[in-house]
């Protein structure tokens, strides 16, 4: 089988300070929310600290099929992830399992209302325009330098 969380995706989720989670819901109205706290778990799985998200928690129960979204803002660059999730309760004898690797990035200061479990079938690279309309010329320090000189944090 073919692993999909390789080296690279891993190091962009550890870069990412948030990922998005894309749902449904039942009339297909898409929803995008910001999540702090998640974690590769195996070769297959990303898991994602529910604290405040009863739409995304809905709508997976609803439709499974979801899709995440990890950019690094200032390289321009990252991966979306197409998968399909699980809402794992407190209550699922599985939960402790899957909640592991979340616990210590939570700490005290954010419950853990649920977890989503997102079983990886696709990554596909996100990058910026530039990188593909100017690939002689753009470099992934130059995207940084210029957006750190964009956001003001220089």
């Amino acid at each position: 089988m073919l692993r999909l969380l390789t080296d690279d995706v891993q190091e962009a989720m550890q870069k990412s300070v948030l990922c998005w989670l894309a749902t449904c819901d039942e009339q297909g109205q898409p929803n995008v929310s910001p999540k702090e706290i998640f974690a590769v778990a195996d070769d297959e799985h990303i898991v994602i600290a529910n604290i405040a998200s009863p739409q995304s928690a809905r709508n997976i129960r609803i439709n499974p099929q979801v899709c995440l979204s990890l950019v690094d803002v200032f390289a321009q660059k990252g991966f979306k992830i197409v998968g399909e999730a699980t809402d794992i309760r407190r209550s699922a004898s599985e939960y402790s399992h899957w909640v592991k690797p979340l616990e210590a990035m939570a700490g005290e200061r954010y419950p853990i209302r649920s977890v989503f479990v997102v079983c990886v079938t696709e990554v596909a690279p996100i990058v910026a325009p530039s990188y593909l309309l100017y690939p002689n010329e753009t470099t992934e320090e130059a995207q940084i330098a210029s957006a750190l000189d964009t956001y003001g944090v220089r």
